[in-house]
């Protein structure tokens, strides 16, 4: 049988839960295999680690946005909505209703951010020497999106639109690899680097706290659809270092 243990924030009103958190730390166990997920800060990013110190999340998210479906795929010969013109779709539409957050799909700096006749609003992010994205028709974009800034995976940084040539609401998203486009939704992103070198030590301290509080949890059996806790109380968040 699968076993897990988390610790996780709890909100309180004059001794009364409000609700949950986010969840600091995980246990998972699955026939004898068994992980840890330990939460670090490096580069002013926090992520999970397992106890080696290897990322525990993808470089790219699996899409930018929340999306209610595929409007449009990846193509060398589409009929343009507009133009009815057959050219290359090198994207994937996403319809979306207008204002919905959109959401850097990595790591990355912003290449450019600005208007363009086709795209409307455009952003285009480089994420390393091999991967690079872009965003179109986008409404606007999100406070503080230049070219040049650097934004991080899951970061608003504009919102759905139909600007430039569009017919409705949408996400028109692009991926380059080493320059050329690939189709978005066959894209094998690597897992996020290790911690690093000048990091090791200060993660070694975290991970021995976390894996500490986790061990002290016993397990319970659970009902369907119940929440069974042991209560943890923990100050500050190791994970942060000094902060």
């Amino acid at each position: 049988n699968d076993k897990f243990k988390m610790v996780y924030e709890e909100k309180f009103v004059n001794d009364s839960s409000i609700g949950y958190g986010k969840i600091l730390a995980a246990y998972f166990e699955h026939y004898g295999d068994t992980i840890y997920a330990v939460p670090f800060k490096q580069d002013s990013v926090e992520s999970f680690y397992d106890l080696d110190g290897n990322s525990l999340r993808k470089a790219f998210l699996k899409a930018p946005l929340k999306f209610s479906r595929i409007s449009s795929g990846f193509s060398y010969a589409r009929k343009h909505p507009i133009l009815k013109i057959v050219r290359p779709h090198l994207g994937v539409d996403y319809a979306a209703p207008s204002g919905t957050p959109v959401h850097a799909l990595g790591d990355g700096v912003v290449l450019k951010a600005y208007y363009t006749r086709g795209g409307g609003n455009y952003i285009k992010i480089k994420h390393n020497s091999v991967y690079s994205t872009g965003y179109m028709h986008l409404r606007g974009f999100a406070k503080g999106i230049h070219a040049g800034v650097r934004v991080h995976q899951g970061q608003v940084i504009g919102y759905v639109g139909m600007t430039g040539l569009a017919t409705g609401p949408h996400l028109d998203f692009r991926v380059w690899k080493n320059g050329k486009n690939i189709n978005p939704l066959h894209v094998d992103a690597p897992p996020v680097e290790p911690i690093k070198p000048e990091f090791k030590e200060s993660f070694n301290k975290t991970k021995i706290v976390f894996k500490d509080w986790l061990d002290n949890i016993p397990y319970k059996i659970a009902k369907q659809d119940t929440i069974v806790k042991d209560t943890v109380i923990i100050g500050k968040n190791p994970a942060h270092g000094d902060e």
